[in-house]
């Protein structure tokens, strides 16, 4: 009898050396554990066969179908013949199978009537989808395929057929030929969900579901298993939002009381415009967290041009007639000189302090960036280090050794998912006790995902747009199919030009050099051509359409201080049209800018095209947005940028971005290069379980903080979601 294996077993030990170095390198599995947390990505069902119609180009596709027929031709280039076999799923749907050389065994083996699993990358010739020398694995002798013809298949057997994620060198019956030795010797860890949440929500326990999962004995023991192993997922999530939530409530933290007759009173008197009753709102809730003795910990989301900087500004003002400081970490210079200046024109007197025309209550708001000289960056952190500064904005240059602060009161961290849990931490570390922290963000989140990656954090939304702000009309430009459409857009610019406005045409891609972070690859692995880059684009329409035209480029390889000024220069109308990368995605304020030209539109994502063209219509004139691609009528790309257009809901959009997405993506499983278990959870279609997880995390937690008396649900907790995993949970 062969020992039992546990969740450290190595792989080499149970299914040998050559198959466990193949899982290991092409899969990263690597013990018993990672094998049995590998789940199947869907079931193949005899009798509700794959619908080969619906394969795409390009995909990487697993088929359950029939031979149909065969036939043997002699190939054109070379000697020897070549075996085309056409299967189908009973749908309708056909395929073809394509196999090089004399294999007349082959010919033998795939006879017409026989089922079988066939894997392989899907291509198309001459209007046909094919499988280019694909893997496979044959069912039974007959039609119906329901006998296994050997041991090797045997894990077919059943009714529900696995299918696993996998690789060209580890095809899913091989992942389910591992599976099945595995489980022959597999001892499950101890159940780590506590009895009584197990009794309450009905669940199986953790050894059953693990079993289950990989060979269902029917379709209700498969939904059991599926739902106890997301329990765990939504579960292990909700438990450590909820106890750094926790923690964060012990925390001491200096109050920053109202100060009434001081600067933030001030500020208001002289705002040239009224506050929005949502900027109010959520104003008021900010003063009383920033009351309290523990750190404020609040996410701001609201749409673009929502008014979400006058909130963190009263805010920052606050915390300075309480005798502290506030900081403001932004992304990207460009954004950090941004809102220098935009908080410089709002304060006027009352930002000027030490100047001959300074207010009663003024303070000095400093910008502390990477690019600065060595005596401005001596003088600004002198104004840092003696409180003279209550108000301090910057990049991560505000994280460096060497940058102090007097009294570092509030944290404000915008467009926050662009930084890391270390980054903000660094920043915090600066303060005595814990400053109080507010994150912003202008992508809409919906309900689902703000329960899961932002449980820790109360959230506070702006939903109104303030007064004065236009609608912004958007459309898809069909460039592929109706050039004319584009020309007629380049004339739309320029119509928009002689009326004394301004224009973005925004690129993919920045162009020769190094890839940065606000580009994509060059050629993507469908082989299309690069997508449109700045340095290309920027001279073929100052040469063509746009001739005569004054136009700047920005992306961000220009320096800080070039870059500083071709912004400068858009904003006082010096220039027509700026030609940029995704650097103007967030903080570019410019009102008489109203139109921006997205080309390839398709290359970007959804909530990015929604940041994107809140650029415009930021004034008194109605803004445009015109999306151009090359993609087809019908595809997934198209009906991607046909939403954006139909609707200016950010909310809607964040919904349809996370339909898209993969869930993996959002809960973290792809971003540090580390394997998640964090598998079949859906925000989008387990809302109510993530509810209900909550719920119970927080019961739990109330009773046991630290889960002392729960070592195994700790342990389990730790594994589900590892460090790199709460990072990202943190940051969004």
């Amino acid at each position: 009898m062969s020992e039992p294996s546990t969740m450290d077993t190595p792989l080499k030990k149970l299914v040998g050396e050559k198959t466990a170095k193949a899982l290991a390198s092409h899969l990263d599995l690597h013990t018993a554990g990672d094998l049995i947390y590998h789940f199947p990505r869907r079931y193949d069902e005899r009798g509700e066969h794959t619908d080969i119609r619906s394969l795409d180009v390009g995909e990487q596709v697993t088929v359950l179908a029939q031979v149909q027929r065969t036939a043997v031709r002699p190939m054109r280039q070379r000697r020897g013949n070549l075996l085309e076999v056409t299967v189908g799923d009973g749908s309708g749907g056909l395929l073809t199978l394509t196999f090089f050389g004399n294999q007349a065994w082959r010919e033998r083996e795939l006879r017409p009537g026989r089922w079988g699993l066939f894997a392989g990358k899907v291509t198309e010739f001459r209007g046909k989808r094919q499988l280019n020398g694909p893997e496979y694995v044959l069912l039974g002798e007959g039609g119906d395929g329901e006998a296994a013809v050997n041991d090797e298949i045997e894990e077919f057997a059943g009714a529900l057929i696995p299918v696993y994620p996998a690789a060209a060198a580890v095809p899913t019956w091989v992942i389910a030929r591992c599976v099945r030795v595995v489980l022959d010797t597999f001892t499950p860890p101890e159940d780590p969900l506590p009895a009584g949440v197990r009794a309450s929500r009905n669940l199986v326990d953790l050894g059953a579901a693990l079993r289950e999962i990989h060979r269902p004995s029917t379709k209700e023991a498969l939904h059991r298993a599926r739902r106890r192993l997301k329990w765990d997922e939504a579960f292990a999530v909700q438990v450590t939002l909820v106890q750094r939530k926790h923690r964060a409530a012990d925390w001491p933290a200096r109050p920053r009381p109202p100060r009434t007759g001081g600067l933030l009173d001030a500020f208001d008197a002289r705002l040239p415009y009224e506050l929005t009753a949502g900027q109010r709102d959520v104003g008021e809730e900010i003063a009383a967290d920033l009351a309290t003795p523990h750190p404020m910990h609040r996410l701001l989301q609201g749409e673009v041009g929502s008014g979400k900087t006058v909130v963190a500004l009263r805010a920052m003002l606050q915390v300075v007639d309480a005798g502290g400081q506030a900081a403001l970490l932004a992304p990207t210079e460009v954004l950090a000189a941004q809102h220098h200046r935009g908080m410089l024109d709002l304060l006027g007197p009352l930002g000027r302090a030490g100047e001959l025309d300074s207010a009663e209550h003024a303070t000095r708001v400093e910008l502390v960036t990477g690019s600065l000289g060595a005596a401005a960056r001596r003088r600004a952190l002198g104004e840092v280090a003696s409180g003279a500064a209550g108000i301090v904005l910057g990049t991560h240059a505000l994280l460096y050794e060497g940058v102090d602060f007097a009294d570092l009161g509030l944290v404000v961290v915008d467009e926050q998912h662009r930084f890391g849990v270390e980054q903000r931490d660094a920043l915090r570390a600066k303060a005595d006790q814990p400053p109080h922290t507010l994150v912003m963000t202008a992508t809409p989140i919906p309900r689902t995902v703000a329960m899961t990656v932002y449980g820790d954090l109360e959230v506070s939304t702006l939903s109104q747009l303030p007064r004065g702000r236009s609608p912004i009309a958007s459309h898809v430009v069909p460039a592929a199919e109706k050039p004319a459409f584009l020309d007629r857009a380049w004339r739309r610019l320029r119509e928009e030009v002689a009326a004394g406005h301004q224009a973005y045409v925004v690129c993919p891609r920045i162009g020769e050099g190094p890839v940065s972070d606000e580009e994509p690859p060059p050629v993507d692995d469908n082989g299309r051509r690069p997508p449109l880059a700045v340095t290309e684009v920027a001279p073929l329409l100052a040469e063509g359409p746009l001739h005569r035209l004054r136009i700047g480029v920005l992306h961000g390889r220009l320096p800080a201080d070039e870059k500083d000024a071709v912004m400068r220069s858009f904003a006082a109308g010096d220039l027509d049209v700026l030609v940029a990368t995704t650097v103007i995605e967030v903080g570019v304020d410019v009102p008489n800018a109203t139109v921006m030209i997205v080309l390839d539109a398709d290359r970007f994502g959804v909530s990015q095209l929604h940041q994107l063209r809140g650029r415009v219509g930021r004034g008194s004139a109605a803004g445009l947005c015109l999306l151009v691609s090359e993609a087809a009528e019908g595809s997934s790309a198209r009906e991607r940028l046909d939403a954006v257009a139909s609707t200016s809901d950010g909310f809607k959009l964040a919904e349809l971005d996370l339909e898209q997405r993969r869930e993996g993506d959002v809960l973290g499983a792809t971003q540090s290069g580390h394997r998640s278990h964090l598998r079949l959870l859906s925000l989008r279609r387990d809302a109510d379980l993530i509810r209900d997880a909550r719920a119970e995390a927080i019961t739990l937690i109330e009773d046991d903080p630290e889960l002392t008396r729960n070592p195994a649900l700790a342990a389990s907790v730790a594994a589900l979601v590892d460090e790199d995993r709460a990072e990202y949970l943190e940051k969004g």
